[in-house]
């Protein structure tokens, strides 16, 4: 059993990116889906490792911004087992807007 759980929309997310990166990159586009799911597992060991942002959701949601692909950011809720990763976003969409619809 994995130690993370994909929403329907944040596997869309995910899905999206890679789309958006293949036009260009293929393998630019599997790389950064890989550490997609590589953080989501990392986070799974040590849910807390993330920050609250209340300037973008007062839900108690967790966001880790990837450390080698800054504009992409893992939104989840640490306290759920498996760790329930409900978004996948780039930091230049409307954030708070995206997680008031989830």
């Amino acid at each position: 059993m994995s130690p993370y759980a994909l929403t329907p929309l944040a596997k869309a997310d995910i899905f999206n990116i890679w789309c958006f990166i293949a036009r260009d990159n293929e393998a630019a586009a599997d790389r950064v889906e890989q550490d997609i799911y590589n953080a989501c597992a990392f986070l799974a060991e040590a849910p807390e490792r993330g920050h609250s942002r209340l300037d973008l959701t007062s839900r108690p949601l967790r966001l880790w911004t990837l450390p080698r692909y800054r504009n992409y950011t893992l939104v989840y809720l640490p306290q759920t087992k498996p760790l329930q990763v409900i978004a996948v976003l780039h930091g230049k969409r409307n954030i708070p807007r995206i997680l008031k619809q989830r």
